[in-house]
């Protein structure tokens, strides 16, 4: 096996570790019900999407850090997991609620229909992260791959809603807004340069 082999098996292992903790705990609890592993999917989902859309500010302000490179080599590998954390997390929402009649019921709530649309959006982003998707689709696969800017914000506003506050989503979503903040200024900051240069 070639080290860039075990380094995404490795991450792979390392990306599954929260699902199997929770699937194990859910099979061993006698007492366990499908709505348990709704918040840990769901955060899981948050929490490999941010990480996934902080590395690209990160690595423009720690270009010679060795960890942050490696992730930036495997970023789409944690997009694809933020989004089959999605996929368990619908898996345990349509288990929760049992029946089509309950589902439909309550997709009119803001805090369930801005979930949906959050995974709709990842869908383009995940099925496209693939070396050949790239080279067929060329400009057109960053169009989608940018789709999971507002699959994030979508999460956000779901997290927000569901928990009927804002402290622990603000707290996992704000050093990724930061970063971005800091890009666009710098982003700003390079174009002025350029034009006054």
């Amino acid at each position: 096996m070639s080290g860039l082999s075990r380094g995404k098996l490795s991450l792979w292992l390392a990306l599954a570790v929260p699902a199997l903790v929770a699937l194990v705990g859910y099979a061993l609890s006698p007492d366990a019900y499908p709505g348990d592993l709704l918040h840990p999917t769901g955060e899981w989902s948050a929490r490999f999407i941010i990480l996934a859309l902080m590395l690209t500010p990160l690595g423009q302000l720690f270009p010679d850090a060795r960890p942050v490179r490696w992730l930036l080599r495997h970023r789409r590998a944690i997009g694809v997991a933020a989004f089959l954390y999605a996929l368990l997390h619908l898996v345990f929402y349509v288990l929760d609620m049992g029946t089509l009649a309950d589902m439909l019921a309550e997709l009119g709530a803001p805090a369930i229909w801005t979930g949906w649309l959050a995974l709709l959006a990842m869908i383009p982003p995940a099925m496209t992260s693939t070396d050949r998707a790239m080279r067929a689709l060329r400009a057109t696969w960053k169009r989608l791959q940018r789709l999971a800017y507002p699959a994030a914000v979508l999460t956000l506003i779901h997290w927000v809603l569901v928990h009927d506050g804002a402290t622990t989503a603000l707290i996992h979503f704000t050093p990724l807004a930061a970063l971005q903040l800091w890009r666009l200024a710098r982003t700003i900051k390079l174009h002025q340069e350029r034009k006054y240069a």
